[in-house]
């Protein structure tokens, strides 16, 4: 599972490079994601539903008020501001249980702030497992 978070306008490369850095840090490939997470008011973000269309996996969207109750290690108060909740990738991640196995990765972004977040968790071994994920 890969929970991301990212700005208005970011662009399908850069969230599918972090979500590709992150997974490699993990040690896993992308085939063994069965899913990109984030908060409900980016789903339409086309950089986020493109990174998941690439990786050939749904996107699925949950409410800033689900992802506020979801204890992270990294709250941030730009997400909360943006969009609600203090965290969207390491909650969005983390939402329905499981480890995180790679904590809240900011993209590179020069002088200004990150333009994407993401974070990977392990909801159960049989997940990540399944034969046959592309």
């Amino acid at each position: 599972m890969v929970g991301v978070g990212a700005r208005s306008g970011v662009s399908v490369t850069d969230v599918l490079g972090l979500i590709e850095t992150a997974l490699r840090d993990a040690g896993l490939s992308p085939r063994y994601l069965v899913e990109v997470a984030t908060v409900e008011s980016r789903v339409g973000e086309a950089g986020i539903a493109g990174a998941a269309a690439r990786l050939g996996v749904p996107l699925r969207g949950y409410p800033a008020e689900l992802l506020a109750a979801v204890a992270v290690p990294n709250p941030s108060g730009a997400p909360l501001a943006a969009v609600g909740t203090p965290s969207v990738a390491e909650a969005a991640a983390l939402v329905c249980g499981g480890e995180l196995l790679v904590p809240k990765r900011k993209s590179e972004s020069g002088a200004g702030p990150a333009s994407v977040t993401c974070a990977v968790a392990d909801r159960s071994q049989s997940e990540w497992n399944r034969p046959g994920r592309k």
